[in-house]
């Protein structure tokens, strides 16, 4: 008997063993399965955070960084500061977005030495805007930017400002950035020594160079540009500054092929503008060089001022007429512009464009787009004119009210011949009833 009871309690104190242990085990798998569901967000790695925060607005990034001293590590880790585009307004009579004032001191504070990609947007037209722009950039003697970009949203912002201020703003910037490849500077006081400081410290790298309605620069200045960087790719400018000598320096053996060429051709003051010629010989010499150039021309003339234009074969690309332009001159563009992939004319007149059109899709074989404003062209010849250009067509908007009806086709005709010879469904646009 006593036998019988020490093999009971043994029993016994062994089960009660393996009970203590199987509820041990199964509060450890709790105490895991609640590390699972509740993970410690301050324990991710820096890697990931980093990348979940350069997918963020800046200001959901700002509000993430106050979750934990290391998210907010990652906030002003270089990476998410490299690219910054500093919005600029006056608060008191707009409503627009600005870059608050305080992350601009943080940003001068602790990241002006990782910028590269800076655009600074003045989104009204006010001066103190534009001098807030030239503060900020006056402060960035630690940057070495690559790209650099001033636009105003609204004109002229940057031409009332002071030369002299603006010039000193941007030559912290030019002497300091050794590595600049990208600069638009459109409507600023920019002027010749201070495209000369540009070119002797980023001469190697400058690959983009945007500065049309710049007055205070001259056809040294740019020429100055073209002579020492020879790797510039694309350039933007106003017709006053181009000459026979720069585009021969944009075609010398040293220089590389340039990829784009945008010159605006516009005029203020009509009768008092005079506009200089271009040699044939120039062009083919530039044209010879970089064959693949797209030459993009906006005019805003008035019609007795394009006398000097299209006399002669140019290598224009993309061409686009802002005010009103002649049947002469429409026509001239037919027998001069063969490259020509793109064109846009604003207005012509009450005179239908019939002839003009066809021998522009005689005579320009690469033309793709075309877009006609207030002109007026036969149903008949505009069905033509498609038929010619076939399905290279690949933009074509028209005005219903630019195409008159005649005895072939009806506005309710065309756009079924038109559809045919496109290989596409094609309407004309409608004026808006509201």
């Amino acid at each position: 008997m006593k036998r019988g009871r020490k093999t009971n309690e043994a029993n016994s104190s062994s089960s009660e063993d393996t009970t203590e242990k199987e509820s041990k085990r199964h509060k450890a798998v709790e105490r895991k399965t609640t590390v699972v569901q509740s993970p410690d967000w301050a324990n991710l790695l820096q890697d990931i955070i980093l990348q979940v925060f350069q997918y963020l607005p800046l200001l959901d990034r700002a509000h993430a960084s106050q979750v934990c001293r290391s998210w907010n590590q990652v906030f002003h880790m270089p990476d998410l500061w490299r690219c910054f585009e500093f919005e600029l307004n006056q608060p008191a009579t707009s409503n627009l977005r600005t870059t608050h004032p305080e992350l601009i001191k943080q940003i001068i504070k602790r990241h002006s030495n990782h910028l590269q990609y800076v655009s600074f947007k003045v989104v009204d037209s006010s001066k103190e805007s534009a001098e807030a722009a030239c503060d900020i950039l006056s402060q960035l003697v630690n940057c070495s930017l690559k790209t650099l970009g001033l636009i105003s949203t609204a004109r002229p912002s940057f031409m009332d400002l002071p030369k002299s201020h603006f010039i000193s703003a941007l030559t912290v910037v030019f002497v300091n950035s050794k590595s600049l490849s990208s600069l638009k500077i459109d409507d600023t006081p920019v002027d010749d020594p201070s495209l000369k400081v540009l070119v002797a410290n980023n001469s190697d790298t400058l690959k983009l160079l945007k500065m049309s309605s710049c007055p205070h620069v001259s056809p040294a200045g740019i020429l100055c540009v073209a002579d020492q960087c020879h790797g510039l790719r694309e350039l933007a400018l106003n017709y006053h500054l181009l000459s026979d000598e720069l585009l021969l320096a944009l075609s010398s053996e040293k220089h590389v092929r340039l990829e784009h060429l945008r010159i605006d051709v516009v005029s203020e003051n009509p009768g008092q503008t005079q506009f200089h010629t271009i040699q044939k010989s120039s062009w083919d010499a530039f044209i010879k060089h970089s064959p693949k150039v797209n030459l993009v021309m906006y005019f805003f003339l008035y019609e007795e001022e394009f006398d000097p234009f299209f006399r002669y074969e140019i290598p224009v690309t993309h061409l686009y007429f802002g005010r009103s332009v002649s049947k002469d001159v429409l026509g001239r563009v037919g027998l001069t512009c063969p490259r020509l992939v793109e064109l846009v004319v604003c207005a012509n007149g009450l005179r239908p464009l019939d002839e003009e059109l066809i021998c522009i899709a005689e005579r320009c074989k690469y033309l793709s787009a075309v877009g006609l404003g207030e002109c007026e062209v036969s149903c008949s010849a505009f069905v033509e004119f498609v038929k010619m250009c076939g399905g290279r067509l690949s933009q074509l908007s028209i005005m219903e009210e630019v195409l008159i009806p005649d005895q072939k086709y009806s506005l309710e005709q065309i756009h079924w011949e038109v559809s045919k010879h496109l290989g596409r469904v094609w309407f004309p646009d409608m004026m808006p009833t509201w």
